[in-house]
């Protein structure tokens, strides 16, 4: 097969939870391991730090690969879901794995997909780690895909173990209360290997605690490191400035990922950045200054407050469940904008109740779906929406939803779309047709 037809066969005929939810999720690690011995164990070969959480995982996976490349390493990083490019998903230094590549891993393990037919996330992670080890990567941050006990990244054996927080999502999956979903997060702590709590509350922190002791692991909570002071908008960066609690210095970060909620992650990429130092990685403040400040840039990060037009000022962001929602609502308040414009669409499987009734009324909504089987019909979205008096049309393509409200918005007029990844990665394919060729 050449490319083209590679990325149709990994989409049309493996189970793939982004499009079908939970029935493609294979249970356990079996075909993992399975496809890693076949491939001679590519994960034992390099250094890793792993990261999961509700939310905020990508963006602190983006930070960090940045930070470790600005300092000289050959750094390796693996992510899910991609929003255009199949291939965003596994990066070195910032650059996509090759299509020859995606090519000749499907066929080198063609006869194992016949055999055990893994699953899409499961052929993504064999392939990212098959591809970190042949590049010889000095470390490799891998992102979970669901959860952490029983996701396929979950054989790994990291330096260091990250969980960025813990909300309410994916329930059927995780379970119904924060400690169980907490517990499930809590599966990538390993044996004597320090990790980094990003944010924790009282429901979690005990499962984190527990955890840690039965695993002889270094337990860091980043918010008793680090406090947030201010934030200010300068130019193409957001500066934030945080205050170290062990030495009471205040220090400004620039940052090209735009949100203020970004300083949550912020503080999650510093108390991690500080655990790898004491492990021996060599970061010095001028690397992270920098790879902090063009991790968007440096890693090709998207679909983060990410603004795509300025009369009107329009924005991209992948916030998709109550937690990540309510952030994004906190930095609609803190823009100026004449009206506001919310094109929004969800997956059938999400809780979309507690997105719906945090949503602001005094906004048009244009509701609509992306063009996959998981995605909620945009007139059962319209229907559950004037429950909340949330107000606008259904439109059945992003497509058309965008263009409507693009000539109903005025120049100082405020859009967003938000909703869910997918929704994120068609406005993206949208707003890139309209580029010249």
């Amino acid at each position: 097969m050449n490319y083209p037809e590679t990325i149709d066969f990994l989409y049309k005929q493996l189970p793939m939870f982004s499009k079908t939810g939970s029935d493609a999720i294979k249970t356990g690690l079996n075909n993992i391991i399975h496809l890693c011995n076949t491939l001679d164990n590519p994960q034992d070969k390099f250094v890793c730090v792993h990261i999961a959480g509700t939310n905020g995982k990508g963006s602190v996976s983006h930070m960090l690969a940045s930070v470790l490349a600005s300092s000289g390493y050959h750094t390796g990083l693996y992510t899910s879901p991609h929003l255009v490019d199949f291939r965003e998903r596994i990066k070195v230094n910032g650059k996509m794995i090759p299509k020859q590549t995606v090519v000749d891993f499907v066929d080198k393990i063609n006869e194992d997909i016949t055999t055990i037919h893994p699953s899409f996330f499961e052929i993504t992670v064999a392939m990212a780690f098959d591809y970190f080890a042949l590049e010889k990567v000095d470390i490799a941050i891998i992102e979970t895909g669901l959860g952490g006990r029983l996701d396929s990244t979950n054989i790994i054996y990291p330096a260091l173990s990250v969980i960025t927080n813990i909300a309410y999502d994916h329930t059927d999956l995780l379970g119904n209360t924060l400690e169980l979903i907490a517990s499930e997060k809590a599966g990538i702590i390993k044996q004597d290997t320090p990790v980094v709590i990003g944010q924790s509350i009282s429901e979690t922190r005990n499962v984190f605690l527990q955890k840690a002791l039965q695993e002889n692991a270094t337990l860091v909570f980043a918010e008793e490191e680090w406090q947030y002071v201010s934030h200010n908008t300068t130019g193409n960066y957001t500066g934030i400035v945080l205050k170290q609690l062990s030495s009471g210095n205040e220090w400004e970060y620039l940052l090209d990922l735009k949100g203020t909620y970004q300083f949550h992650n912020l503080i999650t990429v510093l108390s991690a950045i500080n655990q790898l130092k004491q492990l021996g990685w060599k970061i010095n403040q001028d690397d992270l200054l920098n790879g902090l400040q063009h991790a968007s840039g440096n890693t090709g990060l998207k679909g983060r407050w990410d603004i795509t037009g300025t009369h009107p000022l329009t924005v991209i962001d992948v916030g998709h469940n109550a937690h990540g929602i309510t952030e994004v609502i906190k930095q609609i308040k803190q823009i100026e904008y004449n009206r506001l414009h919310i094109i929004t669409g969800m997956v059938k499987d999400k809780d979309v109740d507690s997105v719906l009734q945090l949503l602001p009324v005094n906004a048009e909504y244009y509701f609509t779906k992306a063009q996959i089987p998981r995605a909620l019909n945009e007139e059962l979205l319209y229907e559950k929406a004037k429950a909340y008096n949330l107000s606008g049309q259904s439109f059945p393509t992003i497509d058309s939803a965008i263009k409507n409200a693009m000539i109903n918005a005025d120049s100082d007029d405020l859009i967003v779309i938000c909703g869910s990844v997918f929704v994120a990665g068609e406005a993206y394919q949208y707003f890139s047709s309209l580029e010249p060729e």
